[in-house]
C-alpha cells in the first residue's frame, strides 16, 4: 500500500512481530541491493493483540457495554481512555524501534513496514474485462461482499494480473485485492512517527516474501513461513502471491511436543529445539512431531487444491516449496514435506540477491529465515 513515493538510494525494511522487531537496510549499488546494516530484538511486543492493533473505539465500546449507557459523558470518557491507551502503546513500540535503529546505525529515515497477515484480507477476483477507469468501482462493489469489516473502515488496493491469451480471448481479467483496516494503518503510522522515521510504504508479508524468494521466477511456488505461534502459507505464481492462509501452529507446538515427550521445563525444551538444527534428519525420530506436521501437510494440500481449481490455473504444476520463518530450520519439517510432496523442498535464502561481505555469510545464513520479510521490504525500491 503506497502512502507516497520519493526517490532514495537507501531502503529500510521493518517487521514488527509479536516476538520482536527486525530491520534490514539495503543500499542500491549498480542496480543491485547491497547490505548496509541489520538488527533485531527478542522482546515479546504483543503488538498483534486485538485490543492494540485492529479494534476501533466502537468495537471496544460495544464489548465493554459502554454504548448501552445512557450517559454521553461516560461514552466520551471511554473513548478518551481508549485513545490514551492507543497512544501509549504506539509510543512504546516506537521507542523500541527508535532504539534499534540507533543501535544498528541505520542511515535513512524512510522505511517500508509489513502488515501482519492475520489482519489483512487478500483475495483473487475474476472480473469481466472492463475499462481502467471503471475497474476501481467494480472492485469496490465486488469486494464489499467478502470483507470482514465495513468497506468504509478498510483501505483497499488492487493489482491486475497480466492477461494470458486465453483470458484475452474469453474477455476476463484477474485482479489481486488486498484490504487492511484503516485503524491498523493509522496505528503503524503513529509507531513510526514516534520512532522518528518516515513511513513510505505499508506492504503485506506475502509480497515481501515473494520478492525476497521468488523474484522474476514465473513458476508456481509455495512459501511456508513458520513462526513461533502460527504458520502462513502463500502460493506465488508468475511472481505474485495469489493465495494466503494462516494456521495457528508453529515452533511453539514443536517445543510443547518436546515438553510432553521428555517431561522437561519450557526453557530446556526450547534449548533442545534449537539444538535440533545441528542434527541430521535421520538422527531424529520425526514421528514425535506427527501432530503439528500432519496439520501443516493438510493445509499445504488444501492450498494447492484450491489454487489449481481456480479459473485460469487448470493444468499448472507446482514446482517447489520454500520454507522460511524462525522455526523452519527444525529438520523434521523439511524431511516430512519431502516425503509427502513430489516437489523440491528447501529452506529459502533471502540474501541470495543481496551483495554482502563474504565474512558475514555464516552469520547471515543463520538469521536469514527470520529476516526474510525485512529483506523483501527493503528490496521493494531496488528490485521490481
Amino acid at each position: 500500500m503506497s502512502i507516497f513515493s520519493k526517490k532514495q538510494s537507501s531502503f529500510l525494511g521493518v517487521d514488527i512481530g509479536a516476538h520482536g522487531i527486525k530491520l534490514t537496510e539495503l543500499k542500491q549499488s549498480k542496480g543491485r541491493p547491497q547490505l548496509w546494516t541489520y538488527g533485531y530484538t527478542h522482546e515479546e511486543t504483543h503488538i498483534h493483540d486485538n485490543a492494540v492493533s485492529v479494534k476501533t473505539t466502537d468495537d471496544l465500546l460495544v464489548e465493554s457495554g459502554a454504548m448501552k449507557r445512557e450517559s454521553k459523558q461516560d461514552d466520551q470518557l471511554e473513548k478518551n481512555t481508549f485513545y490514551d491507551t492507543y497512544d501509549v502503546q504506539a509510543k512504546k513500540f516506537g521507542g523500541w524501534l527508535k532504539q534499534l535503529v540507533e543501535q544498528s546505525n541505520v542511515t535513512t529515515k524512510m522505511a517500508t513496514a509489513s502488515l501482519p497477515v492475520s489482519y489483512v484480507f487478500h483475495t483473487l477476483l475474476t472480473l469481466p474485462q472492463t475499462e481502467t477507469k471503471e475497474l476501481d468501482h467494480l472492485v469496490q462493489a465486488e469486494i464489499k461482499k467478502f470483507l470482514p469489516r465495513p468497506i468504509e473502515e478498510m483501505q483497499i488496493t488492487h493489482q491486475v494480473i497480466p492477461q494470458s491469451e486465453m483470458e484475452k480471448k474469453k474477455k476476463y481479467i484477474r485482479v489481486l485485492v488486498t484490504a487492511a483496516p484503516k485503524f491498523l494503518i493509522s496505528f503503524y503510522s503513529k509507531i513510526f512517527q514516534y520512532a522518528g522515521l518516515q513511513l513510505l510504504e505499508l506492504e503485506t508479508e506475502a509480497f515481501a516474501l515473494a520478492r525476497a524468494f521468488v523474484g522474476k521466477d514465473l513458476s508456481t511456488v509455495m512459501i511456508v513461513d513458520i513462526g513461533a505461534e502460527r504458520t502462513n502459507f502463500f502460493i506465488v505464481d508468475e511472481g505474485l502471491p495469489m493465495t494466503h492462509r494462516s494456521l495457528q501452529i508453529g515452533g511453539n507446538n514443536f517445543g510443547q511436543t518436546i515438553d510432553d515427550v521428555l517431561g522437561v521445563e519450557k526453557s530446556i525444551s526450547e534449548q533442545i529445539k534449537n539444538d535440533l538444527v545441528n542434527f541430521e534428519a535421520n538422527q531424529i525420530n520425526i514421528n514425535i512431531f506427527s501432530e503439528p506436521l500432519e496439520a501443516m501437510i493438510k493445509e499445504i494440500q488444501y492450498n494447492f487444491d484450491v489454487f489449481l481449481h481456480q479459473l485460469g490455473n487448470e493444468g499448472k504444476k507446482p514446482e517447489k516449496i520454500i520454507l522460511t520463518g524462525g522455526s523452519c530450520v527444525i529438520p523434521a519439517i523439511k524431511e516430512r514435506l519431502e516425503k509427502e510432496f513430489p516437489l523440491k523442498v528447501f529452506i529459502g535464502d533471502p540474501w541470495s540477491r543481496v551483495v554482502y561481505q563474504q565474512k558475514l555469510k555464516q552469520r547471515l545464513d543463520a538469521i536469514g529465515p527470520k529476516m526474510a520479510v525485512t529483506i523483501g521490504l527493503a528490496m521493494r525500491g531496488i528490485v521490481r
